[in-house]
């Protein structure tokens, strides 16, 4: 809580040099005294139009600076308006938007060492396009047309060095029927800036339909956040960020292993896909199930969805150590919550899964790690991968390659614009940032609306659809029967069962099953019986399940490194679980495997 005391000390930290703010914090440190006890200041004169970037934002330039063309990192939205519409108020509520939120005035300056600056302009022009849709005949065609047209607005890359880093456009289809789309690059916003962004565009307008502009009710910000990009650099190199980095280097550990799920399609080397998404409502009694679960434990529903998640995960791979991203709001100080601007922070949440364990056991140690990560909020997750140092690659994210994240509320403000109806649109998703998102909401009805973004030429849509229906298994699974084993959860459905029975009826009755090469027997093996033992070599065991996942993994990478039909491929390995795994992935792949004696020279 900010007290005068601690307020004269962030004012006099603020104008200390590097090494006295390491003396002045060690002291604070040793006093009980932490990081949030002390208030973000407005930066002085000597910086007000142009400052150091932020962690997360130093990240963001240079994934621009790789590919300017990309869109992966457009923060759009849409909503439809019903009802008589004052475009001229709707373009002075956004020209005082630009003016209160400094992040929508701000560009981006290269510096030497591949860094940047902040620019902060007094003024931006911003040209709110007004599409006009109207003469176009026909529901179907207009509705064509303004899907191209909201896609044009979302998917047309912004430059950082010269903005505005907001678009707005809006799309006429009747006299009394309007599309509004907006578009922010991330190193400006975040989802919740939206959020901050449809509230204030409502407060706004609001009052100048009303004659009254000046009564738009919104109260002056504390800060900026270029404020928050100082006060945070200030804090963390004094030793916040040492004292953080220990926590998450312990945490996730050294080792770094890529989660690469079962996929139709080979993976491009240059990881750009377009997204594609699958959503559905979990039913309200499993919702309070859940929730029941949650109580009972100690925990929350996003904990719940979130160790069903990794369990999934868990299934599909054979991976015993599963790293999710989950990205937090960053938002826990009071002066940021009314702000635009990239907050959002991303964190590991690790969990080391055995299937004999329960999934009550894999609850609490979701439980634990969401716990330990909101306690050491603060290192940006730029820091991490910094300190870390993983293997970088185009293709696959560093330190996690799946995320999960977990949103409450609703827009509030949609129903109360006078004369209008306000309802959102989706726009759909063009670019994925990674293979795989499972995105859950809870809305202020305790509804949950679950979604699955993935990476369209990944993966096919009855695979994505088969994984939501295994998902919600193993949440119903973890609601009722949370003592039961992760590996003894049945994730078939009805309808793959019979699929299954059909197939197995379909080979009895004939010899189709002679000339099936050995892999694809495999496959039908580890679907029928994923627990049972494949292999036995020593001390270890590896079931069909695990057997065929690794083997996966495996021919998907040697795809990407250009096995294919009538590839010859070298096997240099002893008799080993190892030698059979290649074996197998070799042939996934279409190739032919030629076995080498490792002995030879």
């Amino acid at each position: 809580m900010e007290t005068l005391a601690t307020r004269r000390i962030a004012e006099r930290f603020s104008r200390l040099t590097p090494e006295q703010r390491r003396t002045v914090y060690q002291k604070i440190r040793a006093e009980g005294l932490t990081l949030g006890q002390f208030p973000i200041l407005a930066r002085d004169a000597s910086s007000l139009d142009h400052c150091h970037l932020s962690y997360a934002q130093l990240r963001q330039w240079f994934l621009w600076q790789l590919d300017p063309s990309s869109t992966a990192y457009h923060i759009s939205g849409a909503l439809k308006l019903e009802g008589r519409l004052d475009v001229d108020a709707v373009r002075a509520s956004f020209d005082a938007l630009v003016q209160r939120h400094e992040s929508l005035r701000t560009t981006f300056r290269a510096q030497a060492g591949g860094l940047a600056e902040q620019v902060i302009h007094e003024s931006v022009a911003l040209d709110v396009a007004v599409i006009d849709l109207g003469a176009i005949a026909g529901d179907d065609a207009r509705e064509t047309r303004l899907r191209e047209e909201a896609h044009r607005l979302s998917d047309t890359p912004f430059d950082l060095t010269t903005g505005p880093l907001l678009r707005v456009g809006l799309i006429r289809l009747a006299p009394e029927e309007h599309m509004l789309v907006v578009v922010m690059h991330h190193i400006v916003s975040d989802g919740w800036s939206m959020q901050i962004i449809v509230d204030e565009f409502v407060a706004q307008y609001r009052a100048r339909v009303q004659g009254a502009p000046e009564d738009a009710d919104l109260q002056p910000l504390p800060v900026q956040y270029a404020d928050y990009a100082v006060w945070q650099r200030n804090w963390l190199e004094a030793g916040e960020r040492e004292r953080q980095l220990s926590y998450w280097t312990s945490h996730v550990g050294t080792d770094q292993p890529v989660l690469q799920l079962p996929a139709d399609h080979a993976r491009r080397a240059d990881g750009r896909y377009s997204a594609a998404r699958h959503a559905f409502e979990l039913p309200d009694s499993l919702v309070k199930g859940l929730q029941k679960r949650a109580q009972g434990q100690g925990a929350t529903l996003f904990m719940t969805l979130l160790a069903g998640f990794q369990v999934l995960l868990n299934r599909y791979t054979g991976l015993p150590d599963i790293r999710v991203g989950v990205p937090i709001a960053n938002r826990h100080r009071v002066e940021t919550e009314g702000v635009v601007g990239f907050f959002v922070n991303t964190q590991v949440l690790r969990s080391e899964l055995d299937g004999r364990e329960s999934l009550a056991q894999v609850l609490l140690r979701a439980k634990d790690a969401a716990l330990g990560a909101q306690a050491h909020q603060d290192l940006p997750f730029e820091q991490l991968v910094e300190a870390l140092q993983p293997e970088r690659s185009l293709s696959t994210s560093p330190l996690f390659q799946v995320m999960f994240n977990h949103q409450r509320g609703d827009f509030k403000a949609l129903d109360s614009l006078p004369g209008l109806t306000m309802t959102e649109y989706d726009l759909g998703t063009q670019a994925a940032q990674f293979e795989l998102t499972l995105d859950t909401s809870e809305d202020a009805d305790g509804r949950v609306r679950v979604s699955f973004k993935y990476a369209a030429e990944l993966f096919e849509p009855q695979t994505i659809e088969r994984m939501a229906g295994h998902y919600q298994a193993l949440l119903e699974a973890l609601a009722e029967r949370p003592e039961q084993s992760v590996g003894d959860v049945k994730l078939l459905g009805s309808a793959e069962l019979l699929q299954l029975q059909q197939w197995g009826s379909q080979h009895q009755q004939g010899e189709a099953s002679v000339g099936d090469p050995i892999h694809s027997r495999i496959e039908r093996h580890a679907a029928q019986h994923p627990d049972a033992p494949a292999l036995v070599f020593g001390a270890e065991t590896l079931s069909y399940g695990e057997l065929n996942a690794r083997a996966n993994r495996l021919a998907h990478r040697l795809i990407s490194l250009g096995v294919k039909p009538e590839s010859r491929v070298g096997i240099a390995v002893e008799r080993s679980i190892a030698m059979v795994v290649g074996i197998l992935a070799v042939l996934k792949a279409g190739g032919a495997y030629v076995p080498l004696d490792p002995d030879y020279p």
